[in-house]
């Protein structure tokens, strides 16, 4: 269910707030243990999702590094090469 959430920190160009609210929807779904919440959850479950989504856009805002900014580009070349190894696709 969560294995959508990705890192966000340290990329160029950074996370969008989209991303952002991804990952914490993902977050929210696998604390729940539901993908969709019922009617009486609904506005709980929302509420969660904006929290996260906020203190996450705070964190990675404060968040330092010394190290070089990886390329979203060459790091999805990198992912598909290891899924081409792992499961044995061209």
């Amino acid at each position: 269910m969560c294995r959508n959430i990705r890192t966000l920190h340290n990329f160029e160009p950074h996370a969008t707030s989209e991303e952002v609210h991804a990952a914490a929807l993902q977050y929210v779904r696998k604390v729940s243990g539901s993908t969709k919440p019922s009617k009486a959850n609904e506005d709980a479950f929302e509420a969660a999702v904006h929290e996260i989504a906020h203190i996450t856009q705070h964190l990675l805002d404060a968040l330092v590094t010394h190290a070089p900014a990886k390329h979203r580009d060459e790091e999805a070349a990198k992912a598909r090469a290891r899924a081409a190894v792992r499961f044995g696709t061209a």
